[in-house]
């Protein structure tokens, strides 16, 4: 009895939780530094937008790190256009596919895609220039700028690093335009590689090594610039504004700041192709209007409250008092696993929503296999109590080799979805796994606590059959 009504409370306490989060209302989470929106991500099939499929030329030889270099490339560009949740994957070999959510203009998808990156380290003097801001140099316009030229995409990782400098690895992008104009002391063409070092302390820190020309111009003007700002300007906007801290010598240093891995990678990527890697093609642009994908999103709705309604009211009229219990578990396992989408985020496209449903299925499968066995025993001339504890033991094989069975195929998916960029198999297969994992918990937990508590109220519920099925 103490450990069902502790179990209740925890049911309970989830089930606030998940209702808070589900509100559309909902403000988010923002706790010190941490802060996360709660708003539900919608794909491209049910918010509308744009997909492009880009392919490498059959005469130019890519590699896979080529081919997720540039994605990243196209994708981190993207998102400067104003558009939420752009997404660019890799498939197969030669391809690479971008969705665009809520993007109308293609002319700006296509030119951001076309776009050829420029690197360059510009001195910015005792200014720290805000990561984001757009910058005017003077690149290009004198000899002593020197010519322009695009980054190399040879990439030799090198762990040594000479001198220091501090960055802040990330900072939220503005519009201001600077009226200064910089000079720009050397550019990406004189970058030879670029890698992301971990310290003995787990920090990390992002390590570059110049040619010998870029070296010769970096220890000259390090030797005279000792506390200067020296600033990593992409496409004349800010990526990092790291200080100088000795002169270097040899063409080597690192960038080190409050960096984590993933933020490590990004900087190191960014430094390592200025432009793209490999040539890319657009094959094919598909736009997908937001009046079909809300028809699309308004039907998806309607079909799973119809069929929720239904199921819920088949397992209450066959199965009596547990069908309802079986009713209430399955709506807490549908706020909870929405409520986990919105924390994670998952991405709600059309498939997903069919794996939610189908793992629903999996939830119903579980209390229906309980239930069988339930009445089984209590025609055995099993006590209530005995027969709810041996139709838990007895129908856990069942339900744990088909859950397991559901969990491989989800897992098989998502790697197919992965390989062949097929974002739609991805998305299902991630709903689908996510789903049999809550069904399992609602199963075991929810609908055997509620059930307990239930039957706790019938004197004698041996002698009324026909509230359980029978």
């Amino acid at each position: 009895m103490n450990r069902r009504y502790v179990n209740l409370i925890i049911i309970l306490l989830l089930l606030a939780l998940s209702i808070w989060i589900d509100l559309p209302s909902n403000p988010g989470i923002k706790i010190g530094s941490f802060e996360r929106s709660l708003e539900t991500v919608l794909g491209l099939d049910l918010r509308g937008g744009m997909q492009v499929i880009l392919s490498v030329p059959s005469e130019i030889a890519v590699t896979q790190q080529n081919l997720q270099d540039a994605a990243q490339i196209l994708e981190n560009r993207s998102n400067a256009l104003g558009v939420d949740e752009v997404v660019y994957q890799t498939a197969g070999e030669r391809i690479i596919v971008g969705e665009y959510p809520g993007a109308s203009n293609a002319e700006d998808v296509i030119g951001k895609i076309k776009e050829t990156g420029q690197l360059e380290f510009v001195d910015f003097g005792d200014v720290r220039v805000p990561e984001g801001t757009v910058v005017e140099t003077d690149f290009g316009l004198s000899a002593s700028a020197g010519a322009e030229a695009t980054p190399t995409v040879e990439v030799t990782p090198t762990t040594e690093a000479t001198a220091t400098a501090e960055a802040t690895p990330e900072a939220t992008p503005t519009e201001t335009t600077s009226a200064t104009r910089y000079h720009t002391v050397l550019t990406g063409a004189n970058l030879k590689s670029v890698s992301v070092v971990r310290g003995q302390l787990n920090d990390y820190t992002v390590a570059l090594e110049f040619d010998s020309e870029g070296a010769d111009i970096l220890k000259e003007w390090t030797t005279a610039n000792v506390g200067k700002i020296l600033g990593i300007v992409l496409d004349k906007a800010v990526i990092s504004s790291p200080s100088v801290n000795n002169p270097i010598p040899d063409g080597q240093a690192e960038i080190i700041g409050s960096f984590t891995n993933e933020s490590a990678n990004a900087l190191a990527v960014q430094l390592r192709y200025g432009s793209l890697p490999i040539p890319l093609e657009i094959e094919q642009i598909r736009v997908i209007g937001p009046t079909l994908g809300q028809d699309s999103l308004d039907k998806s709705l309607l079909a799973g409250i119809i069929g929720f309604g239904i199921v819920m009211l088949f397992m209450g009229i066959y199965y009596r008092v547990p069908g309802v219990v079986a009713d209430l578990a399955i709506i807490f396992y549908a706020l909870i696993t929405f409520a986990i989408f919105k924390l994670v985020p998952v991405t709600l496209t059309l498939p997903g929503i069919a794996g939610f449903l189908l793992s629903t299925g999996s939830a119903l499968d579980a209390n229906i296999l309980i239930f069988e066995r339930l009445k089984e025993e209590l025609r055995n001339g099993r006590t209530m109590r005995q027969a709810i504890d041996l139709a838990w033991r007895r129908a856990w094989p069942s339900i744990r080799d088909s859950n397991i069975a559901a969990l491989i195929t989800a897992a098989i998916l998502f790697w197919f979805g992965s390989t062949f960029g097929a974002s739609f198999v991805k998305g299902f297969a991630l709903t689908l796994a996510l789903g049999v994992g809550v069904s399992l918990m609602t199963a075991f937990t929810v609908t055997r606590t509620l059930l307990g508590l239930v039957v706790d109220l019938f004197k004698d519920p041996e002698q009324r059959p026909g509230l359980f099925g029978l």
